[in-house]
């Protein structure tokens, strides 16, 4: 059904005059591809790629957080030019681009999270306000949003522009939902899927088709985020363990050979524009503008409800763990028992790991020590969800020591001293 829907969505557009059509830039031929199965497939690939191979940079190669948004900054530069260049859809060119975009729109929603301590929830209004400016600023130039009509450099700049906030978006919603509300993996790959269904439904309805496209172009990111994490992270920690490494050479491989069958066959070649948009004129108009207010209000309205419901949940089933009390299964509140962050209730967990972090450290181990660390940051961002409903304040003190240990352990250069400076302030603060 999402194929029939995108599929039609460049077939029934009519592209409206604009006041720039004077001084237009030349017409290429179109840029992107045609919206088919294969685009769909290939962009939920590149979406999973765009999680775990930022993550393979990051953690498993060591680069960190801002040599890996460093490096593919200036690749994605250097596709993005070669892609702007080009007369005619390229399909190699176009998905490396796209795969780069992917990327490095993570990893823009990372260091704003990690480097920047900026919340996920403000990330995703942040990014959604853009996406609106660039929709709203695409319209006024060009009058059509349709990506069946990408036939000058103003139109492709503007449609870039959107594919990386879309990206950026989806990455903040996403982990908005697997780490600050805990669905996990599996759960928020589900409410995606459910919103998808009742879009592609509403599509048949009568919901405009652009419209319904961009809705779940915006979608799959954090569809193939839940994914990648649910492939490449460990069972304890709710994935399947197969690791960054094989599931980003696995679905990389993936990309390569359905790339290879589109350069061949030619199947996902735009026709002739003036027959497609002499075919849109026939289209009977679905009121785009006053759906677009409508659904988007409907959903935001949805989402602030659901959000809202879910930290309230959280917080009712997590009550904080008072001083002394037993933590669940019995054992004694470690961080309740007069820690400085006790209303976090328990804690001992990751001040486990905090320790054998600082152990493999003072044993010379950096290597150790650096991957060590990597399961306090995962294990503390799934746990997000319950610990800040508990605790906003408390949680936003931690977080920051944490975010101070991982810079320190993977920085460039590591600082012995700084490092183990930064291991014992979050051990006095877990309690």
């Amino acid at each position: 059904m999402v194929h029939t829907v995108l599929t039609s969505t460049v077939r029934t557009l009519r592209p409206m005059s604009s006041p720039y059509a004077a001084t237009a830039p030349r017409t290429m031929l179109n840029k992107v591809p045609e919206v088919t199965v294969w685009f769909w497939l290939i962009k939920v690939l590149c979406t999973t790629v765009g999680e775990t191979a930022a993550d393979f940079l990051n953690v498993d190669l060591g680069l960190g957080l801002t040599g890996t948004s460093v490096v593919t900054g200036v690749v994605l530069a250097i596709l993005l030019a070669l892609q702007l260049r080009a007369r005619e859809y390229v399909p190699g060119l176009y998905w490396a681009t796209v795969t780069l975009v992917s990327v490095f729109g993570t990893l823009v929603t990372d260091n704003l999270t990690d480097n920047l301590g900026v919340p996920l929830l403000l990330s995703s209004l942040v990014f959604g306000i853009a996406l609106a400016v660039v929709f709203g600023a695409w319209y006024s130039a060009e009058g059509t949003l349709s990506i069946h009509a990408i036939t000058n450099r103003r139109r492709e700049t503007f449609y870039w522009l959107a594919i990386f906030v879309t990206f950026a978006l989806g990455t903040a919603t996403g982990d908005l939902m697997g780490q600050a509300l805990s669905l996990g993996y599996v759960v928020s790959a589900l409410v995606v899927l459910a919103v998808i269904a009742v879009v592609a439904i509403g599509w048949r309805l009568g919901l405009h088709p652009v419209l319904a496209f961009w809705i779940i172009y915006v979608l799959t990111r954090p569809l193939g985020a839940s994914l990648g994490d649910l492939l490449a992270q460990p069972t304890d920690q709710g994935g399947l363990g197969i690791g960054t490494t094989v599931t980003s050479i696995v679905f990389l491989v993936a990309i390569l050979g359905a790339v290879t069958y589109l350069q061949i066959s030619r199947v996902d070649v735009i026709g002739d524009d003036a027959a497609a948009e002499t075919g849109a004129v026939r289209a009977p108009a679905r009121h785009g503008l006053l759906q677009t207010v409508v659904v988007v209000a409907v959903l935001l309205v949805l989402s602030a409800v659901g959000y809202v419901a879910r930290v309230n949940a959280l917080g009712a089933d997590t009550a904080p763990t008072s001083a002394g009390a037993a933590a669940p299964g019995g054992a004694p509140g470690t961080a309740a028992a007069g820690g400085p962050n006790a209303s976090l209730g328990d804690l001992s967990s990751f001040r486990t790991i905090t320790a054998d972090t600082r152990g493999l450290l003072q044993r010379g181990d950096q290597a150790g020590a650096t991957n060590r660390v990597t399961d306090l940051e995962t294990a503390w961002d799934q746990a997000q969800g319950r610990l800040q409903a508990r605790d906003d304040a408390a949680w936003t003190r931690v977080d920051r020591k944490i975010d101070t240990v991982l810079k320190a352990l993977r920085a460039d250069n590591p600082d012995p001293r700084a490092e183990t400076a930064a291991l014992d302030d979050l051990l006095n603060a877990l309690g």
